[in-house]
């Protein structure tokens, strides 16, 4: 692939080059189709306005994005990525060599896009999307993300919501997800089957901040991975993935449980990767790697280059339909299959008035009233509606449980040995915040 190309509009390309390298994308914007709406007006005002379109990408598939942004005419460009280059990187992002290996993601894939592509303008920040405020979301046109975990799919999207002010038009920020899931190892394969399970998947969705279903509407949809059994884990590991959850569980919380872990610390996840691979060791296990613990701890399964290219090439074109009105854009789910062959499906992924973050009521979560408060905060990381790993809680009335700050901790500990009943009636509405996230989440618990 040709990526020593110029800009459509930049010094070096005519106005219309109907012959050259950007005659495709003219064809596009110069014309109208079969579903361009009436009072779309094509030609070099649809241009312009889509050179002028500030995006933000952000995430794992973000050589592909990267690349298809620049040769779709767009010249603002920003990207997040928090990522250095590793070795194993190199089979898929194309944009990286041997010896970018330790170096920022972000700044080696803006560097070569600008050197390839004259006359777009890319602008890297290494970093995690939590860094930046609602000012710095607010400049953007369009966000596109290919986010290779559920946390901060959701907390962008949590974000992107609360920043919609209805007297502003120019305050709801479109944003169009990409995800695609590879190769990964089952904890726990089916009779004669190989515990190897292949994906080749992938979805894409444009999502209309507060108008549109979210990604909090349709969480259920990427419901927590099977837990290990703790016994296996703690005793006879049979598979370097029960190495790598020992060390993450047990070991960390033995040797350095006053450290709170961080999926995104490097230092954190070498840690956990040298702990893993000496249990491995020990009960000769072989196949514990960096990539596989990274993979483990956040729940990230690797992607392979074709469906990655599928995946970018949809997002792209759903952010240039957005950005310059020249069909219509997705409504709103993409569903991507390749296994076998190239299959999609899109659907209209329904908006839930009881969404905890779109939505204005309550998610209803049947609950069973003997349970204790420490069992519940427990299992609000493992059901499929909540999937919050430290939770605290409250009523209008009182705190239930809070963390932070530890003063508090001690003061609502207690409860946690109490039971459901005997701290809530049944109906009674909750709140409950997470450190990961900017909002609170709404349940309405009913005793069953």
């Amino acid at each position: 692939m040709d990526l020593d190309a110029e800009t459509p509009g930049s010094p070096e390309a005519p106005v219309v080059d109907q012959q050259g390298r950007w005659k495709h994308l003219y064809n596009v914007l110069s014309k109208p189709g079969p579903y361009t709406d009436e009072d779309w007006a094509p030609g070099s005002e649809t241009i312009q306005s889509l050179e002028s379109s500030k995006i933000l990408g952000a995430g794992g598939l973000g050589c592909e994005i990267l690349k298809n942004l620049a040769l779709s005419g767009f010249k603002d460009i920003h990207v997040i990525d928090m990522d250095t280059i590793d070795i194993s990187n190199l089979n898929r992002q194309f944009l990286f060599r041997q010896a970018d290996i330790g170096k920022p993601k972000a700044e080696v894939a803006a560097a070569f896009v600008q050197k390839r592509v004259k006359g777009v303008t890319i602008t890297p920040f290494v970093g995690k999307i939590q860094d930046k405020d609602e000012d710095y979301y607010m400049q953007f046109k369009i966000i596109i993300c290919g986010l290779d975990s559920i946390e901060a799919r959701r907390w962008i999207n949590a974000t992107l919501i609360s920043m919609v002010d209805m007297e502003d038009p120019e305050s709801l920020k479109p944003l169009v997800d990409g995800g695609t899931e590879g190769t990964s190892y089952h904890p726990a394969p089916l009779k004669g089957r190989s515990n190897l399970r292949t994906g080749f998947k992938g979805q894409a969705r444009v999502i209309l901040p507060t108008l549109s279903s979210c990604i909090e509407c349709q969480l259920d949809m990427h419901a927590p991975r099977p837990a290990v059994p703790l016994c296996t884990i703690a005793t006879i590991p049979r598979q370097p993935q029960h190495c790598i959850e020992w060390a993450h569980q047990i070991a960390w919380q033995e040797k350095r449980k006053d450290d709170p872990f961080d999926s995104d610390d490097m230092e954190h996840i070498s840690w956990v990767y040298n702990a893993a691979y000496e249990r491995a060791q020990q009960f000769h296990i072989h196949g514990v790697t960096f990539q596989m613990t990274q993979g483990v701890v956040k729940n990230i399964i690797p992607a392979i280059a074709s469906t990655n290219a599928v995946i970018a090439a949809s997002t792209t074109s759903e952010v240039l339909k957005i950005a310059s009105s020249c069909n219509p854009y997705l409504d709103n789910y993409m569903m991507y299959a390749g296994e076998e062959g190239v299959y999609t499906y899109t659907f209209e992924a329904e908006k839930k008035p009881d969404c905890p973050v779109c939505g204005n009521l309550a998610r209803k979560m049947n609950v069973d009233p003997n349970m204790t408060l420490g069992e519940f905060i427990e299992s609000l990381g493992e059901r499929a509606e909540s999937q919050l790993k430290k939770p605290s809680m409250r009523t209008e009335e009182k705190t239930l449980y809070q963390r932070f700050p530890p003063q508090l901790e001690e003061s609502t500990r207690p409860n946690l040995k109490l039971k459901l009943a005997e701290l809530l009636e049944d109906g009674q509405e909750i709140a409950v915040s997470d450190p990961a996230y900017t909002i609170d989440f709404r349940f309405r618990l009913n005793f069953n």
